[in-house]
Order: C-alpha cells, then structure tokens, then sequence
C-alpha cells in the first residue's frame, strides 16, 4: 500500500492532536474525514500509553478504513503491526527506518522525516522508503522545530526523485503556496485544521482550497 493524492493536486496528509480525548475525538475526526478532504491521517499522540495508543487506533481505523484513507502510527512499528494500520512513520531517534521496515514488512507504508537533509532523504528513498518529510517550512506550535527549511528543497528532491514527499511544519491555508508550487506531493498539518476558528471541518477545506488555487 502506499499513499496517494485523490487528484493529481498536492494531497492534505492530516495528523491528529497530540492529546485527544476519545469520549469525543471520533466523532470529530469523522465530521472532518466526511468533508473528502483528507488524503492520509497520522495519529501522533504524545507523552500517552501503548494502550492509550491502542485504544486510539481502535476507535479511529474504522473511519479511515471505511474511507479508504490510509492510517499511518507514529513512532512505533510495533504497536503499527500489531494493530491493522496502514503504515508507521519514524523520525531520527525513533526506530531506524530498517528496523521499521522488518517489522512492518513490504505491504505496508514507512515514511520518514529528513528535517532538512537531501542526503538522508535520497539514502532512505533508495532503500524503499514509501515517502520522506521536509521540514519544518515555518515556526510550529506542535514541537520544537529541529531545522528550517525552504520550498527550494523540494524542488531539488522533485527533480531528481519520484519519491513522495511531504512538507510539514506550521503549515496553513495562508502560506502553503510556494510550497505546493514548488511540488510537494502532500502538506501535513495540525494546527491549520484543528485550531481553525471557524472549526476543522472548514480548515480542511480552506487548505485543500488553498491548495487547488495555488495549483492553478
């Protein structure tokens, strides 16, 4: 499996809050999955369980499986395997993108983040990585940033690779467009959807809009 654009657009790659509250989130990300929006969701909690995890991807890969959208885990393959998700993402000090790979075998997405690094991006792409992140692009509430990057650096990745990549890193409906013209295949983003005023549901859709005129 791999994740894909539902168009030939710059896809939306959602991730969920850091914290969520189960007696409530479902019902919330199914409002926004239902908007057709969303292309990949990565659920990234932190500082929480494995069962909190666990009970998480319970209640969240029913509403991506009956949509089609691909789940992707955070930070461990392990609990990815076990659980029927669609794929794990790693960054540098989580599991190395070959031990994630071992575990969740070929039929499943590994991503990996590659902050501002051409090289480490090319070297896991060569070893089958089904996509590599970039960033972050603009300061970010979520975490502290490692490194800063320009859209410069996808337009390099995107002439020499066909690999997927992913811009990520405070990223909203305002400043997406160099990023998108530069030919980022997915943005990834939090706050620009669920800290939107007017509610996730319209930040999904004034970034996929925004995406769709930065496209034109």
């Amino acid at each position: 499996m791999t994740i894909v654009n539902a168009d030939d657009q710059t896809g939306l790659y959602l991730l969920t809050p850091p914290k969520i509250d189960l007696a409530v989130f479902p019902d919330r990300l199914k409002s926004v999955l239902d908007t057709g929006t969303i292309d990949c969701l990565q659920l990234r909690l932190k500082d929480v369980s494995d069962d909190e995890i666990r009970k998480a991807i319970d209640a969240i890969l029913p509403l991506c499986s009956d949509r089609d959208i691909p789940l992707i885990l955070n930070d461990r393959p392990d609990i990815a395997k076990k659980s029927g998700v669609d794929g794990v993402h790693v960054g540098e000090e989580d599991a190395s993108y070959d031990e994630a790979r071992a575990i969740m075998g070929e039929e499943h997405i590994v991503g990996v983040s590659c902050y501002d690094s051409r090289h480490r991006a090319m070297e896991l792409g060569e070893k089958g990585a089904d996509y590599v992140a970039f960033g972050a692009f603009y300061p970010t509430q979520t975490k502290e940033a490692k490194t800063s990057v320009t859209p410069e650096i996808i337009e390099i990745w995107t002439t020499f690779t066909t690999v997927p990549c992913v811009a990520i890193g405070g990223i909203t409906a305002d400043n997406l467009g160099p990023i998108v013209e530069a030919g980022a295949d997915f943005i990834a983003v939090t706050g620009g959807v669920w800290n939107h005023p007017d509610g996730p549901e319209a930040g999904a859709k004034a970034i996929k809009a925004a995406i769709a005129a930065a496209s034109d």
